[in-house]
């Protein structure tokens, strides 16, 4: 054996140990209250597992695969065994202790004979599921139907309706790609729902700048409208009110950044100059204003779950009929008129324009003509936010928002000309 394979077989070993040392540390931290030798398994145990699961594949290639199949047999017997004595013992059948043991003897096999990054990649996640256990019970305490549900909707949207849509254009003008459609309804469903569950799991009184931030991944207009009621019912609070609706502007803006880097990354060049000014400035007065006084007294924002199937059918619905008025908008009056359609739907919903002409970008439509036209509906957007304020919020609520949205604006303008 030469030194260079001796040292490779070296480094894998170690790889093997290491990952039973690594999942021991953490399982030894969640039984440390127990007593010495009243667990199956702990550090030296499992740093044992994985070793041993690593000899196996060192002697696989001269013993075959038989003494591996044996030895693996016989660890997975004398796991179980154990496992089922403690389980009797303690009256405690959490199979997790003996199902990490047989992984660590995996994942220290895996070392030795498959790609190390892969495998360690692996032990560490590992790792981290096993130490996110009280969070995760926690989570799943506070879950209810209506998220769990929602949370099927996506991954039936995703891996059952998805692979069996057409992934060609379906119309005669070329313009409605039923796969592409379903695929962008997909993103902001996504979007839209880490928001939710960031709202969910923060707690209805976390703070009105956390709800604020968070609820601008969800919906800002719906965020800025429930936080102008709050204001004008309790006025004391309309300083935090405004800036929590400001944050929400920088994250709604940051948002349709982050929609245009996946759809059409050759807008986000000529987006950036005009919306990420804008973003930066509502971010700054949100984080100035809401530092100013504290307040433990904060409203409750409990937005509709995003991901209702109707929800997604309606913005899938609303996403097609602004693709074909935008396509047909180009065909018929040229790209002038496209900013007065950017202007009108940018009233109602940012995503859908938005996403429309990102995907026109790929070859119907220029990228510098995209990104204005999505600068347009921003604007036209936070223009309808700030009327919605004036008209039911608190005037200090209404008159903070409107200053804010209008530096942002002209941020927006100034990052246009110096571009």
């Amino acid at each position: 054996m030469s030194a260079l394979v001796m040292m490779e077989a070296f480094q894998r070993l170690s790889l093997a140990l290491a990952i039973g040392i690594l999942v021991g540390i953490e399982r030894g931290w969640q039984e440390r209250e127990a007593a010495p030798g009243k667990r199956v398994a702990g550090i030296r145990t499992y740093g044992l597992s994985s070793f041993l699961g690593g000899l196996c594949g060192f002697l696989q290639p001269m013993t075959g695969a038989i003494l591996p199949i044996v030895i693996f047999a016989f660890f997975c017997i004398t796991i179980l065994v154990f496992s089922i004595l403690q389980a009797s013992r303690d009256e405690d059948y959490s199979a997790t202790a003996a199902i990490a043991a047989i992984m660590v003897f995996v994942l220290g096999f895996s070392a030795v004979v498959a790609d190390m990054t892969v495998t360690a990649a692996g032990a560490v996640a590992i790792t981290v599921l096993l130490a996110a256990r009280e969070p995760l019970h926690g989570f799943l305490r506070r879950l209810t139907w209506l998220e769990l549900r929602a949370a099927l909707i996506l991954l039936t949207m995703t891996v059952v309706v998805l692979p069996i849509l057409p992934n060609a254009p379906i119309d005669r003008w070329q313009t409605i790609n039923p796969f592409e459609l379903w695929m962008m309804t997909i993103l902001v469903g996504a979007v839209s729902f880490a928001g939710y569950v960031l709202i969910r799991l923060t707690g209805a009184r976390a703070g009105i700048l956390m709800t604020g931030a968070s609820g601008g991944i969800v919906s800002s207009t719906a965020l800025t409208l429930s936080f102008a009621r709050q204001s004008s019912q309790t006025p004391g609070l309309s300083h935090l009110l405004s800036a929590g609706a400001m944050l929400a502007g920088a994250v709604s803006l940051a948002r349709t950044l982050l929609i245009c880097s996946v759809v059409g990354p050759t807008v986000l060049k000529e987006l950036a100059p005009l919306v990420a000014p804008a973003a930066v400035v509502f971010a700054i007065a949100g984080g100035l204003i809401g530092s100013l006084r504290r307040s433990d007294d904060t409203p409750d924002f409990s937005p509709k779950n995003p991901l209702e199937i109707m929800v997604a059918l309606r913005f899938a619905l609303v996403l097609a009929v602004v693709i074909i008025l935008t396509r047909a908008t180009l065909i018929v009056f040229g790209t002038q008129s496209l900013l007065a359609l950017a202007f009108i739907t940018g009233l109602g919903d940012l995503d859908a324009i938005t996403l429309s002409v990102a995907k026109l970008s790929s070859g119907q439509l220029s990228a510098d003509a995209a990104a204005y036209a999505i600068a347009v509906a921003a604007f036209a957007n936070l223009l309808a936010k700030a009327v919605l304020a004036a008209s039911i919020g608190s005037f200090a609520f209404a008159v903070r928002l409107a200053i804010a949205t209008t530096v942002a604006a002209l941020a927006g303008m100034a990052g246009f000309l110096l571009a």
